[in-house]
């Protein structure tokens, strides 16, 4: 599965990263939402999943890559990561179809570990959409052939 991961931070960016590729899964990177909206732009194939930290070089970065990749493919899941985590942010990113929202600062939480449980449910998720829709377009099909 392909992911990408948004974030400011070096060691975030690549610890996100090892973990994930532990998983089997092929991550690319971005240091921020502009470079993150050209990479999804640029892309043959849309990412699985978008792990994108909330603060970069705006307040709203994190809404923007969310954006971004929601337009690129609505299927996309977009996981917000955050420091400075604060329900109005949260609300708004869930409003904006984000699958979650994550704290990287929880006390006595492995936020790694956490972190790659989410993406293998927004991975579940995302296949599950997928095949919803692909059983409505055979659907869709027999009856047109039928009238």
């Amino acid at each position: 599965m392909r992911i990408l991961i948004v974030d400011d931070e070096d060691s975030v960016r690549a610890a996100v990263k090892r973990r994930l590729e532990r998983d089997g899964h092929v991550v690319d990177e971005a240091d921020n939402e502009k470079a993150a909206a050209e990479r999804i732009q640029a892309s043959e194939q849309s990412y699985d999943v978008v792990v994108t930290d909330m603060v970069m070089n705006s307040e709203h970065a994190g809404v923007e890559v969310l954006k971004s990749a929601i337009a690129s493919d609505i299927f996309t899941e977009v996981i917000v990561l955050t420091a400075y985590g604060n329900v109005a942010n949260a609300v708004e990113c869930m409003k904006l179809g984000a699958f979650d929202y994550v704290e990287k600062n929880i006390p006595g939480v492995d936020v790694y570990d956490l972190l790659a449980m989410k993406v293998e449910q927004a991975l579940q998720r995302r296949r599950a959409s997928l095949s919803t829709v692909r059983r409505a377009d055979q659907i869709m099909k027999v009856m047109s052939r039928s009238q």
